[in-house]
């Protein structure tokens, strides 16, 4: 008997690229709202109370609104708004993380699928704090390279169309004043005392994206080398079938490497890398923020609550 999925905002970025990940699926039936009921909260509410799960793929407030709507307790909730990535009630859709992470989405009904940024962020910071290789207190700095398609419909035109500004040809630094709505995610998930720094830059590319977090090894108390970082990423992502930690390049194939931000673009897996000496530890994740940094990951989150292969519709 294959399972009843509606996805309230399926028109959205997001939405259709997770009905793109259920072509060919047979388990799943995907049930459609009319065009013109779209945004009718009745209609909404009976097409999100019809389902087994219901994917929310909407702007914070519409997605607390759709959570309210609910009135049958076997429905189960994938939202890929923010609204509720740093309830702990919610499970936090990043099952390589933790098994603790992983179970709680399995028996979960209410599940937050983490954001782009904050994956990235997360896959690197959370397993440096679990294992001592950090105190919670550290003073962490990110930044991040990401394609245009995560910029929301009006942006993607912009990029995409004849009058594109100048401007728009460059990586443009944004949320300067360190109010970027990632940052309590990524503090809340990887145990962080205090919000980090964050630098995202938007480019002249769709999709994917790199985040990369620079350690400075003088400021921890206790000495750790990059070595020690890799084989600690590696222990901690053993058996992940969609995070895969690189093989460490020695210092003269770093000299010559380029870490490119779209070469995940389509995919649903994630890259670790670790870069730099013991001094000076560079970390980087890899990813498409449309695919593990949101509706890949949302379908990944179904699947283990389906108690399906996680890869399924993946790879």
């Amino acid at each position: 008997m294959s399972a009843k999925i509606y996805i309230d905002g399926q028109e959205g970025t997001t939405g259709l690229k997770i009905l793109e990940r259920f072509e060919g699926r047979s388990d799943v039936e995907i049930v459609k709202i009319a065009e013109d009921k779209r945004k009718d909260p009745e209609e909404r509410a009976k097409m999100i109370n019809g389902s087994d799960f219901t994917f929310l793929c909407l702007p914070d407030d519409a997605s607390r609104e759709a959570v309210s709507f609910v009135n049958n307790d076997h429905v189960r909730i994938i939202d890929a708004s923010t609204a509720h990535r740093t309830n702990p009630a919610w499970a936090y859709g990043f099952p390589e993380l933790s098994p603790e992470h992983r179970e709680k989405i399995r028996t979960s009904n209410r599940v937050a699928v983490p954001g782009c940024y904050a994956s990235g962020f997360a896959s690197i910071v959370y397993p440096l704090v679990k294992n001592g290789i950090i105190p919670a207190d550290f003073p962490v700095f990110a930044y991040a390279t990401s394609g245009y398609s995560g910029a929301g419909k009006k942006a993607i035109a912009v990029y995409e169309g004849d009058d594109k500004p100048f401007e728009f040809n460059s990586p443009r630094q944004y949320a300067l004043s360190q109010q970027h709505k990632h940052l309590p995610e990524m503090q809340t998930v990887s145990g962080l005392t205090y919000k980090p720094m964050f630098n995202p830059m938007v480019c002249d590319y769709f999709s994917g994206m790199v985040v990369s977090v620079p350690i400075q090894t003088r400021m921890l108390a206790k000495k750790v080398t990059a070595e020690a970082v890799q084989e600690m990423y590696g222990r901690h992502y053993e058996g992940a079938k969609l995070v895969e930690v690189m093989p460490k390049m020695t210092l003269d194939e770093q000299k010559s490497f380029f870490l490119a931000s779209n070469t995940l673009s389509g995919q649903n897996k994630m890259q670790i890398f670790v870069f730099g000496n013991d001094e000076q530890i560079l970390l980087c994740s890899r990813l498409d923020n449309l695919g593990k940094g949101a509706s890949g990951a949302a379908v990944q989150c179904l699947n283990i609550m389906l108690g399906i292969d996680e890869t399924t519709g993946l790879i």
